[in-house]
């Protein structure tokens, strides 16, 4: 990976402080009608390339129902959360909730990026 898309990666994911891609759409979809959990807070969200890259970083989740705001914007669905950064190169997180943890995948596109996908997972450090 040149020094240049390291560094855009870093950017992007640091823009999130953190269009769903279905490519990599792997987490399973919840039940509808399920009442969404509690994401509110403060994260760290850990992640992993394809390409064997890893990076941490931090982001503050607000809740209004099933609707996140802030550096990001996405839906929760029951424990089924979605959602991506509001930047030109768009980074996309879905995963499953599970209490103050979430597990998925991730997906980055642009105009001029190659496209780059990996597992992450996030840990709620506050509420």
């Amino acid at each position: 990976m040149t020094n240049f898309r390291k560094r855009l990666l870093l950017a992007v994911l640091t823009a999130f402080a953190l269009p769903v891609l279905s490519a990599i759409a792997t987490a399973q979809q919840p039940p509808s009608g399920e009442q969404p959990v509690n994401v509110a807070g403060n994260w760290t969200i850990y992640s992993k390339s394809d390409n064997g890259k890893t990076a941490d970083k931090s982001v503050e989740i607000q809740q209004k129902g099933p609707n996140q705001s802030g550096g990001i914007e996405g839906t929760i669905n029951g424990k089924h959360i979605v959602f991506h950064t509001k930047t030109r190169n768009v980074l996309t997180f879905r995963g499953q909730v599970e209490g103050d943890t979430i597990h998925g995948t991730w997906g980055i596109h642009g105009e001029k990026i190659k496209p780059m996908q990996g597992e992450w997972e996030g840990r709620r450090t506050s509420q």
